[in-house]
């Protein structure tokens, strides 16, 4: 026979547990909630694009309808707050910034173009399913250069001929040729693009 001793409290006979105070989790804050709805939604969004249902996308973030409909108004703004995340630059440049520079100049190449790559996938992944819908694509501009990108291209010393933000410039462009799917059919390797990146294509 299991025991829970120290665990239940003995009760005397004939006295009736009082019953346990409400443990409802306290609401999380507005930015905390619209950031955990968007979180959420975006999966959805690469799955089936802007025709996933409102249903679907509360069911998906644990809140109601009611609910998801008083943090952004219509599906339209939560889809629109979803692509302004995706495309947000501050996570891929802190990525960027805690690369290891202790390892070899090359494999903090690797490790910073294995991000751009996955960056470029998940974006287009996402645009790419909201295609019949190009009013939630972002405006096409300049692409800004990537600040922690370029310090660590200045990192490389010697290794790099180039000035750091042309040098980081090439490599993103570098990487986006040999990985998107409308430049390539099959995406090179991290180690592959930093090869070309250092030592061209001559044999």
């Amino acid at each position: 026979m299991l025991t829970y001793s120290g665990i239940v409290p003995a009760v005397p006979t004939g006295q009736r547990l009082a019953p346990e105070p409400s443990r409802r989790a306290a609401p999380l804050p507005p930015s905390e909630r619209r950031r955990s709805i968007i979180t959420a939604a975006l999966p959805l969004l690469v799955e089936r694009g802007a025709n996933v249902t409102s249903r679907e996308l509360a069911a998906a973030a644990g809140v109601s309808e009611g609910t998801l409909f008083k943090v952004f108004g219509d599906k339209d703004e939560l889809i629109r707050a979803a692509v302004a995340v995706a495309i947000d630059p501050e996570p891929f440049e802190a990525a960027v910034s805690a690369i290891d520079r202790e390892q070899p100049f090359a494999g903090r190449l690797v490790a910073a173009t294995t991000l751009i790559q996955r960056r470029i996938v998940d974006i287009w992944q996402l645009i790419s399913k909201l295609d019949a819908h190009r009013h939630h694509e972002p405006k096409h501009q300049p692409l800004p250069d990537s600040a922690a990108l370029t310090a660590l291209m200045a990192s490389g010393g010697d290794a790099v001929d180039e000035p750091p933000a042309d040098a980081a410039r090439l490599l993103r462009a570098l990487t986006l040729a040999m990985t998107h799917p409308l430049f390539t059919p099959t995406p090179r390797s991290a180690d592959d693009i930093v090869h070309v990146f250092l030592h061209g294509v001559g044999a």
